[in-house]
């Protein structure tokens, strides 16, 4: 079930949903919106092949801390970003991200991506650039999340290797290897 403004408002009373910092426009009708942060990563325009099985990406990354300059998304580039808000989400209730239509009017883009139950964290995003470039600022509303009440709470919370994090998150390896299947 999704959850009315109404019900987000309860769960973040009870201190069951942490969204820091909370601005008064955060909770919408049937979500939250959040904000850019003031970190943003590119990809450097290199022919080198990052190998996901063993390759990280440090070395094919350039991190920016963004002002009120803002920050220049070039036509279909692919970015990370981070949330402003820092969240954590009770073992009861998934999050699933939507870019505002504002910002997917200027053709700008992410993809399907789901906050887990017992997450705590910024949350990182994906954005893919227009045809045109699009500049975005720090502060800005720009994602929509809507939370939806699991059917009872998770037997296994998130866990995971993105948990915890601040700022933006480069892709984290498995230990595992999928050559070896």
């Amino acid at each position: 079930m999704i959850l009315s403004d109404w019900d987000i408002r309860v769960y973040i009373e009870k201190k069951l949903l942490i969204i820091d910092p909370l601005f008064d426009d955060t909770v919408r009708e049937n979500g939250v919106d959040l904000r850019f942060g003031d970190e943003f990563c590119r990809f450097k325009r290199e022919n080198s092949v990052v190998d996901t099985s063993r390759d990280g990406v440090d070395n094919v990354l350039e991190c920016y801390r963004v002002r009120g300059d803002g920050f220049v998304i070039n036509p279909l580039e692919h970015v990370l970003t981070t949330t402003l808000e820092y969240v954590e989400f009770p073992h009861d209730l998934v999050g699933l991200v939507n870019l505002r239509s504002t910002f997917a009017r200027f053709g700008l883009y992410i993809p399907p991506t789901v906050i887990d139950a017992g997450f705590k964290g910024n949350i990182t995003i994906e954005l893919v650039g227009s045809t045109v470039p699009v500049k975005v600022y720090p502060g800005q509303r720009f994602l929509h999340l809507i939370l939806a009440r699991t059917s009872s709470p998770v037997y296994k919370p998130y866990t995971g290797k993105y948990q915890g994090q601040r700022g933006v998150t480069p892709p984290k390896l498995d230990n595992s290897s999928s050559k070896n299947f």
